[in-house]
């Protein structure tokens, strides 16, 4: 992936012209000029943008698969499922996973005749998946943080006659290849560490089956589930220093995730880099890094409450990915997990300091 980090920069210069500007424009018309025949040229707002493609062409270097861009990353599942099944067709779901999916499918792909199952990520293999015309993979488990085998999941469900589609988002196409491994689809929502500065919503899905795309691309300009220009313009911003960012906070990540194995305030900490993680070993195959994200658990609610709001250095959020640490009590959201159970998102700020500072704070938060 270095070879792709370096050129990632320098992906729109080739086509410049003496004078032109190196950052991408930022094009803001929703109409283009276009008398006579329409075919071959730009036509609605809503079908292109140069901005968009722009985009889609840095994206597509990082997955080596042709990419479609959408407004938020539950627009790209939707995109996915919708477009994809159809009444009768079942679905698998991760149990743990980001819990969207789950009531997206109760709520509305059910109404449709589409039924969907559920699975926890640990165990995405027992079972088998015969009947199934597409299964959702996320691993890391958003916030457990456990581990499925990509590979072996996709050889299973394609021999069943199933879709693979991967949810990368907390990894990103630097901390693990889901397409490489099999996978039909990858996905995810790049309002996280792929944009990087928490001041935009957006998602995309890639795949190197032409005929998915050209379904995607349907989806979109027929629903109208389109980004804006400028949060495009953004989004592209903030790639292009992804790699630099990430790797800095799976650096520090992996200090502080050691370092809290062994904190007395600390009653267990889920990080697929840590030798003594259930997941480390299929992490250590299928990843090529371990990731920015630590699950902390703490003796109870207070403990909990009382660490995320007095760390100088974390910012409660509900969110993760973005340059600033950030933690949230998941339980708060219904998550099956423990009540004192902390995702605790590692940013970019200097190690050693963001550590004395969480150190200092878990101290002081056993104490209350």
């Amino acid at each position: 992936m270095s070879s792709r980090a370096a050129r990632l920069a320098h992906l729109h210069t080739p086509g410049l012209a003496k004078g032109d500007p190196l950052a991408p424009p930022l094009v803001l018309s929703s109409v283009f000029h276009l008398p006579g025949d329409p075919a071959g040229a730009r036509q609605y707002g809503r079908y292109d943008n140069p901005t968009w493609e722009a985009l889609e062409t840095a994206l597509a270097h990082l997955e080596d698969a042709e990419t479609v861009i959408f407004p938020s990353g539950m627009a790209a599942i939707t995109a996915v499922l919708f477009p994809l099944l159809k009444s009768g067709d079942r679905i698998l779901l991760p149990a743990d996973g980001y819990y969207t999916p789950r009531v997206l499918a109760q709520r509305f792909l059910s109404g449709l005749g589409i039924e969907f199952d559920t699975r926890p990520t640990a165990g995405y293999l027992d079972g088998g998946f015969d009947g199934y015309r597409l299964v959702l993979v996320e691993t890391p488990s958003n916030p457990g943080l456990d581990v499925c085998d990509i590979r072996a999941v996709a050889d299973a469900a394609h021999a069943a006659g199933a879709l693979v589609v991967a949810d990368n988002t907390t990894m990103t196409p630097f901390g693990q290849r889901p397409l490489d491994l099999g996978a039909d689809i990858v996905l995810a929502a790049d309002t996280k560490a792929p944009n990087g500065h928490s001041d935009v919503l957006f998602g995309h899905a890639a795949s190197r089956d032409a005929g998915i795309v050209a379904t995607l691309r349907e989806w979109r300009k027929l629903s109208g589930a389109i980004p804006g220009p400028f949060e495009t313009w953004l989004m592209h911003r903030g790639l292009e220093t992804l790699e630099l960012r990430f790797d800095r906070m799976c650096r520090s990540a992996e200090t502080v995730a050691t370092r809290l194995a062994g904190h007395p305030a600390v009653q267990e900490v889920r990080y697929p880099g840590l030798p003594s993680d259930p997941s480390h070993a299929l992490a250590r195959e299928q990843m090529l890094r371990f990731g920015s994200l630590i699950g902390v658990t703490l003796a109870s609610e207070r403990q909990a409450e009382a660490f995320i709001e007095a760390c100088p250095l974390i910012e409660a959020a509900t969110s993760f990915g973005g340059v600033h640490s950030s933690a949230e009590r998941r339980a708060r959201w219904g998550d099956a997990v423990a009540s004192g159970f902390v995702r605790l998102s590692v940013g970019c700020e200097p190690t050693e300091e963001l550590w004395r500072a969480i150190e200092t704070t878990l101290s002081e938060a056993r104490r209350t």
